[in-house]
């Protein structure tokens, strides 16, 4: 059963939309004890680190997805907030990843990213199984993730960015899964059933 994590701010109906298509069994939760029953979870992202750290802070969800061992999937603002901290409104994050996160020159981008852009595979990862190198996902975003050991695809937008990551049970991507069609369910997909 799949958890998806309701911290007051995600893209949680889009996200249960895709997995309703997948007919994949999930449940809404935002507290430690609800979602300690799930076989594997999903951070829905969208918005700002400081309001989505602030709230699941006060939910006492921060302790409980570093201590995660179940596979966790974080989309969008569920990627940033595994690193160490964020440049958006100078914010501490949940630390599982041992970076920083930065934000987009302003001075020769258009900030934020926003529409389809190119991903690009670094390795050949279970969460990418069929689907083709350079695909295009659909982003929305100001911040960005550097390049890290973690890093198993890239995308560029005035520089070459994390745009996938896995560190052991870990999983996150900065493109909305929900928003990036057949792609994006595919990529959902193999996180249930391939993670």
């Amino acid at each position: 059963m799949i958890g998806l994590v309701d911290y007051g701010t995600g893209n949680l109906t889009s996200v249960a939309n895709s997995l309703d298509r997948l007919k994949v069994n999930y449940f809404k939760g935002s507290t430690a004890s609800e979602l300690s029953v799930a076989d594997k979870i999903i951070f829905p992202g969208i918005g700002e680190a400081k309001t989505a750290m602030d709230s699941i802070e006060k939910q006492g969800l921060t302790s409980f997805i570093r201590s995660l061992r179940i596979p966790f999937l974080g989309i969008c603002i569920g990627l940033q907030i595994l690193f160490e901290h964020t440049e958006e409104r100078d914010t501490d994050c949940i630390g599982v990843i041992g970076s920083n996160i930065k934000r987009f020159d302003e001075s020769s981008l258009k900030v934020p990213q926003i529409g389809w852009n190119k991903v690009s595979l670094k390795v050949n990862f279970p969460l990418f199984d069929g689907i083709d190198d350079g695909e295009y996902f659909y982003f929305v975003n100001s911040y960005y993730a550097p390049l890290i050991p973690e890093t198993i695809a890239v995308t560029e937008y005035g520089v070459d960015f994390t745009s996938a990551l896995q560190k052991d049970n870990f999983y996150a991507v900065q493109f909305h899964t929900e928003k990036s069609g057949i792609v994006g369910e595919k990529l959902l997909k193999n996180f249930i059933e391939l993670c």
